[in-house]
């Protein structure tokens, strides 16, 4: 679903101290009182900056700035649009440079110290139906595919969803963070520890626990499962 909310609105002056933060900050308080979800296109950068009285290089350059934290997607030819959840709080560096061995493994002993009892809190917290889902998308016939590209997403949602279930949002987004900064590095890690088939009993182990309501189980099998990573990868870069 695409809406252009573009309209006879009333111009709504910016005030020019501090203009580039009060400018962003208008353009998420449009976005969400005219509940636009991702997907959906904000006005063109004409009538944004006639809304806000503004010119239109200052409205872009806040745009970047929005776009840079994944708030909003510039398409260059075709406008502006939604992308994030806008009440993240955590937000990874759109500029991160390449991890080198020793982050990666620094990476995987912060997610074994984080991840586990995000688990236990999950399995605690979960409903019956949020574990038959997180069941279905670990054994959907589309996990089993070539490529490592794929697979590793298909993991990497495993975890996520995880954190969604976990009942606490800001450590989901910390979970999330992580993943993304792991993904990054993914061929680097399949070329380390490619093992399909561990994960995926890995996996198997924690959902089990998790459907008997074993929380500390499901936190131990967690960390386990991640500790075995990180001991590949350390093995490997020393």
């Amino acid at each position: 679903m695409v809406r252009n909310t573009a309209g006879s609105a009333a111009v709504d002056p910016v005030a020019r101290h501090k203009l580039a933060d009060e400018l962003t900050a208008r353009i998420l308080r449009h976005i969400r009182e005219e509940n636009l979800e991702p997907g959906d296109r904000l006005p063109s950068t004409r009538e944004l900056s006639a809304r806000f009285a503004v010119a239109t290089p200052t409205l872009r350059e806040a745009l970047r700035r929005l776009e840079a934290t994944g708030a909003v997607e510039i398409r260059h030819g075709s406008g502006v649009y939604v992308r994030g959840d806008l009440s993240l709080l955590i937000l990874t560096n759109p500029n991160q440079a390449p991890l080198g061995g020793d982050m990666l493994v620094d990476l995987m002993e912060a997610r074994e110290i984080i991840e586990p009892p995000v688990t236990d809190a999950a399995t605690r917290n979960a409903t019956d139906e949020q574990l038959a889902a997180l069941a279905e998308a670990l054994e959907r016939p589309g996990h089993e595919i070539d490529t490592d590209a794929d697979m590793h997403a298909a993991n990497m949602e495993f975890h996520r969803a995880i954190g969604r279930i976990s009942g606490n949002a800001v450590m989901a987004q910390v979970v999330g963070s992580l993943l993304d900064i792991y993904g990054r590095e993914r061929l680097t890690v399949f070329t380390f520890y490619g093992d399909r088939e561990s994960d995926l009993r890995a996996h198997r182990a924690i959902l089990a626990a998790m459907k008997t309501r074993n929380a500390a189980r499901a936190g131990q099998l967690m960390r386990d499962h991640l500790h075995e990573v990180r001991t590949f990868l350390r093995s490997a870069v020393h």
